[in-house]
């Protein structure tokens, strides 16, 4: 089944999230540090979600379909049964739910998430392997250059300029790809001018301890 890959902006926007284990736990931490309002509705809770108590909405009580109401997006993560009274609540009002290893009852996967100097990759199996996506998650966090918080202030001034002139976004690829070559020979150029300032020094300080030692081998007896 094809799937639309998209990334919320939750900040201040209610989310509901049914179920408080440990799975739960693992997917109302990013909802807080996206800013979500997040509200958690369920009999029994894990100490990592309690500890949250001052960041989020406890409700400790079994889900009713109402709770769904004023949500921007739903979280499942409760035993299968619950999982598709959420969904079936959901739909009806038009929500996407994503249900945890519930395939049948999701309308939303949450992919495995690389953050790194201010860029968000998110990668997903369309539910069908979240372990393989975790592992791919894996490999490009070491994949990733470590100067890209550079790339990022590059292309951030860059694209500054260009709404500022006008650059159409069809000629605005390649002028990045030049912006930013720009920068790596500038860099060239700074480490070339480091090496030869410390060869030189070196060369320097050489000299000057041969004098010494010449200096000292002359001195009359």
């Amino acid at each position: 089944m094809a799937v639309f890959p998209v990334f919320l902006k939750l900040d201040k926007r209610r989310v509901l999230v049914v179920g408080a284990g440990p799975v739960a736990a693992g997917k109302v931490r990013p909802l807080v540090e996206a800013g979500a309002r997040v509200t958690v509705v369920a009999p029994d809770v894990v100490d990592d979600i309690a500890a949250m108590a001052a960041f989020i909405t406890i409700v400790r009580r079994p889900f009713a379909p109402n709770d769904v109401e004023g949500a921007w997006y739903v979280v499942a993560a409760a035993p299968p049964e619950v999982n598709r009274a959420v969904a079936r609540a959901a739909e009806a009002r038009c929500l996407f739910v994503n249900a945890v290893d519930d395939l049948e009852s999701a309308s939303a996967y949450a992919g495995a998430i690389v953050q790194k100097a201010g860029v968000t990759l998110a990668l997903s199996t369309d539910g069908e392997a979240p372990a393989l996506a975790g592992l791919m998650r894996e490999a490009l966090e070491m994949l990733l250059p470590e100067e890209l918080d550079r790339w990022m202030a590059c292309a951030q001034e860059a694209r500054r300029r260009w709404l500022a002139q006008g650059v159409p976004m069809a000629e605005r690829r390649p002028m990045l790809l030049q912006a930013m070559n720009d920068l790596y020979e500038r860099k060239r150029a700074a480490d070339n001018t480091e090496h030869t300032d410390r060869k030189q020094a070196r060369d320097n300080a050489e000299a000057r301890t041969a004098g010494v030692a010449v200096s000292a081998r002359l001195q009359p007896l």
